[in-house]
């Protein structure tokens, strides 16, 4: 793609699976974003058929789907998408969020204004059925160690915007991950380490919440994914709060899972890092069959929160 002088180009990665309205609305987002440069949303279909996309392309904008061929999953189908693009920015959505309108104008604005951030982000609105919340960061720079306390879940990889050559110093998403959770998480970790993110003060992104969520109840996946994060980043340990985060984590899946054994010693380890994690003493509850896994998950949703 051509870049102009003052606006350089954007390619927007759309990984998807079998969403296609879901996926019409997210790509039009991307197209219509009042941008005077030029704008390419690459759609990457992962363990699905490609198909066309019934939306308008108009001048400046372009189109192009593509077939996952790396690792199944999230983390591959990013890497494909990236890989294949060409623009001089790179942000991601997710086929069921969509891009509100100024998002690309105002990230666009601090990458050109700011040389000492590595990316841009921004807040989110979460839609979860008929309840909407916005959610904006209380950060307004990003840095290493905040996200080894906290996912920091109002920075959701769908407003990352950052230049390509930052994104291949970062690296690849990992497509080790178990089931490609925590990827994005995973991905902002390395891209802290190497500079500040920038957050914005305003709702750029909104991110649908559906009983189909890709992730909303494979716990097996959750704990290995856990488990591979606790290996990757022993640094975790030096941060107790953001230690028994995890663990309550690992805590609560294992016992949403059944795994009592497991559910306890991790409650235990939680505990013993920080009493105060939350997460333990759900785990407790639902370990004990005092509460259901799904009614946590339901009240946390409709918060507009995660476990």
């Amino acid at each position: 793609m051509s870049q102009q002088p003052s606006r350089p180009s954007v390619s927007a990665v759309v990984p998807t699976r079998d969403r296609p309205e879901q996926l019409r609305r997210s790509v039009e987002a991307i197209l219509t974003q009042e941008y005077e440069g030029e704008i390419e949303c690459v759609v990457v279909f992962d363990q699905s058929d490609p198909h066309e996309v019934p939306v308008p392309v108009h001048a400046g904008r372009a189109l192009r789907i593509i077939r996952n061929e790396r690792t199944p999953g999230l983390a591959g189908a990013r890497n494909t998408g990236v890989l294949a693009s060409g623009g001089d920015l790179i942000g991601f959505c997710d086929d069921d969020d969509e891009w509100l309108p100024g998002k690309l104008l105002a990230q666009v604005a601090e990458l050109q204004r700011r040389d000492d951030i590595v990316a841009v982000a921004a807040g989110i609105v979460v839609a979860n059925g008929a309840r909407v919340i916005e959610r904006i960061p209380s950060h307004r720079m990003l840095v290493h160690a905040d996200l080894m306390r906290s996912r920091v879940m109002e920075v959701n990889p769908c407003t990352i915007l950052l230049r390509r050559e930052v994104f291949m110093e970062v690296g690849l998403v990992d497509e080790d991950i178990p089931g490609s959770y925590y990827e994005d998480y995973d991905w902002l970790i390395r891209c802290t380490a190497r500079g500040p993110v920038s957050v914005l003060p305003n709702a750029l992104v909104r991110i649908n919440w559906h009983e189909s969520s890709f992730f909303a109840e494979r716990w097996r996946v959750i704990v290995d994914a856990l488990e591979y994060m606790l290996g990757k980043y022993p640094e975790f340990a030096r941060d107790r709060r953001g230690l028994a985060r995890m663990y309550g984590q690992l805590a609560f899946a294992n016992a949403a899972s059944g795994q009592g054994r497991s559910a306890w010693h991790w409650i235990r380890r939680t505990l013993a890092a920080d009493m105060r994690e939350r997460r333990a003493y759900l785990a407790m509850a639902v370990a004990a069959k005092l509460v259901k896994p799904q009614a946590v998950l339901k009240l946390a949703r409709s918060r507009g929160k995660g476990i």
